[in-house]
């Protein structure tokens, strides 16, 4: 009985379906997070009657055909690159970006990193750097004596030091694009990376033509939406208890069969 294994092939989906949900909301309070949707496809069919095919010896031609579906399966875990909302953290060092873009920093293997999350912070030698202490592509590094920071939407860095009259200029903080952003391999501490899916970086400052701009003491939020990803767990279980009613229903036939042959 194929009603078995295709609601098996359903259980299997709804389980992963409920996985993605579930990251969603774990993650619905981190900095830049890009809420995940499952995708599925059917799978293939058994043709019992082909279409097109001649129904009779006089020629005439089936319209349908007979088709049984096989079940589903996942196509892809899709990423939803909306701009989330954004905070307000009063913290100089924080960044949001309004916009197209990622940040560029620099990995311990020596491959750039991308991220959304513009929690910046300062070394012990005063470098710009993440959370997670990895230094930006373009190295910026703030002064001892520096009594504030400017981060402009343009992404030129620069520094008030006491007694000079203008600020001083540290660098420019530059973005990066993809043609596919669904296609950076996601590597967790909301960072990602170049894949042949993504495409290879476009480089430039913010507010060029097709980069965002930067908001500074500002923090980029999660795009998750928790009462539409409450209303898709309760789909997602539904989905799942019924597909297991099928798993019940045909091993009841089958043990209807049995007993039938049986007598």
């Amino acid at each position: 009985m194929r009603a078995l294994n295709i609601a098996a092939t359903g259980m299997a989906a709804q389980q992963l379906n409920v996985e993605v949900i579930s990251n969603n909301l774990a993650n619905v309070n981190t900095t830049a997070y890009k809420a995940q949707r499952a995708e599925f496809e059917d799978l293939l069919y058994q043709s019992r009657q082909t279409v097109g095919t001649q129904a009779n010896e006089s020629g005439t031609i089936v319209p349908s055909g007979i088709q049984l579906g096989l079940g589903v399966k996942t196509g892809a875990v899709y990423r939803i690159n909306e701009q989330g909302s954004l905070t307000q953290t009063n913290n100089p060092l924080d960044v949001a970006i309004q916009g197209a873009g990622y940040i560029q920093v620099q990995l311990p293997s020596g491959d750039i990193g991308y991220t959304r999350a513009g929690s910046l912070t300062t070394n012990g030698d005063g470098e710009v750097v993440t959370q997670d202490g990895y230094p930006l592509e373009n190295s910026i590094t703030i002064p001892k004596n520096t009594s504030s920071v400017t981060i402009t939407p343009t992404g030129v860095v620069q520094a008030t030091i006491p007694g000079q009259t203008t600020p001083q200029t540290l660098g420019t903080l530059q973005l990066a694009t993809f043609m596919n952003p669904n296609g950076l391999a996601a590597l967790g501490n909301n960072l990602y990376q170049e894949t042949d899916a993504s495409g290879q970086p476009q480089t430039g400052n913010p507010g060029d033509v097709g980069f965002g701009t930067l908001l500074q003491n500002n923090l980029e939020s999660s795009n998750v939406d928790s009462v539409s990803e409450i209303t898709n767990l309760i789909v997602a279980q539904r989905s799942y208890e019924m597909n297991s009613k099928v798993i019940t229903a045909s091993d009841q036939m089958m043990q209807t069969a049995n007993q039938t042959k049986a007598s």
